[in-house]
């Protein structure tokens, strides 16, 4: 099997999107050199990483309430696991060895809170599927930052793709994601783990600890108290189908003007950010001054540019958006066309 077979195979099999990386190249540029996100500390054997990616329905940023978002979130982890299963049995049953990573996981022997074997997002990236935009997250040009990603390492040699040069995100001139953020956990392409955890995992791993403690520590009165609080119906909540204990705040990723679906169902309702602050508005002002003059960024340092874009924002986003009028445009004759007829 080649590259254009596997491609093939994996969006036959309902992948949204699929690219390849070296296991080589992966190798020999983890994200944090320090704690190294590489295949070759999960398996020696490794040739190539197939990463696939599922997008994220859309009408789902614009309900009302963030539930909805993260119930399909863990909807299209699981379908995207079922995909790269079936992609790695049909690569074995051919004579390839190959294994499904976790797309979401945290190893305690690299780093403390959200840090796995490999960052899906840098997989992404060296398989040509997007750039990191200033939240960090991968922005793609078809979904923008809607999206899940999952690899499969296979000891099949594969052609690579290359990665994107030009910088995918708009950056600091738009900053929509900056000023969405409801912690101001939105840094120069970086981001405050923390902070973000604080929305984002309303009942994550950090914040059950808590709780659990308190039921420890706490005399007869304050456990009965917390048997019957919020919070622990919304840790159960969050292991019986992950709302609340993942991506509970979806704003940056609905408000980002990158992507194709974004154009046709996100313009409208997302147009106005009630988070938005002179603050943040301030911050971002200062993101672009900064690099307009050169001054160091820890996201765009010599090391790290090569995730967010070396050629910098060309304006693939104003590009897309022509194309999709002229698409909307095309089809909407073409229907008074039929309708003549």
């Amino acid at each position: 099997m080649d590259a254009a077979a596997v491609k093939e195979l994996a969006k036959d099999l309902g992948a949204d999107l699929v690219g390849i990386a070296s296991a080589d190249v992966l190798n020999a540029n983890p994200p944090d050199p320090k704690v190294p996100q590489t295949p070759d500390r999960i398996s020696r054997h490794c040739r190539s990483v197939i990463v696939i990616a599922n997008r994220i329905p859309v009408a789902a940023f614009r309900a009302k309430s963030s539930v909805a978002v993260q119930y399909i979130d863990m909807l299209v982890l699981r379908r995207m696991d079922r995909i790269a299963a079936k992609l790695s049995a049909h690569l074995e049953d051919a004579g390839h060895p190959s294994f499904v990573t976790a797309a979401q996981e945290t190893d305690w022997d690299y780093k403390r809170a959200s840090y796995g074997r490999l960052s899906t997002r840098h997989l992404g990236v060296e398989a040509g599927l997007g750039t990191l935009g200033l939240d960090v997250n991968i922005l793609t040009p078809e979904y923008g930052p809607r999206v899940y990603l999952t690899g499969i390492l296979t000891e099949l040699e594969l052609e690579p793709d290359g990665r994107m040069t030009e910088q995918v995100c708009i950056g600091e001139s738009c900053s929509r994601c900056l000023h969405s953020c409801p912690t101001d956990a939105v840094e120069h392409f970086n981001l405050n783990k923390r902070a973000c955890a604080q929305a984002a995992q309303e009942f994550g791993f950090m914040t059950s600890l808590a709780l659990f403690e308190a039921m420890i520590d706490g005399d007869a009165a304050r456990k009965k108290e917390l048997m019957a609080s919020r919070d622990l119906f919304g840790f159960w909540q969050g292991m019986l189908r992950v709302v609340g204990s993942f991506g509970d705040c979806p704003r940056c990723l609905a408000v980002c003007p990158v992507g194709n679906d974004y154009h046709a169902h996100l313009a409208k309702p997302q147009k106005l950010i009630p988070e938005k602050t002179d603050e943040k508005v301030a911050k971002g002002k200062r993101f672009k001054a900064a690099r307009e003059a050169g001054e160091p960024a820890t996201g765009l340092s010599e090391y790290n540019i090569r995730w967010v874009g070396e050629d910098g924002y060309q304006g693939i986003v104003a590009r897309q958006l022509r194309e999709f009028r002229e698409t909307q445009k095309a089809r909407a004759q073409a229907s008074e066309k039929d309708r003549s007829t």
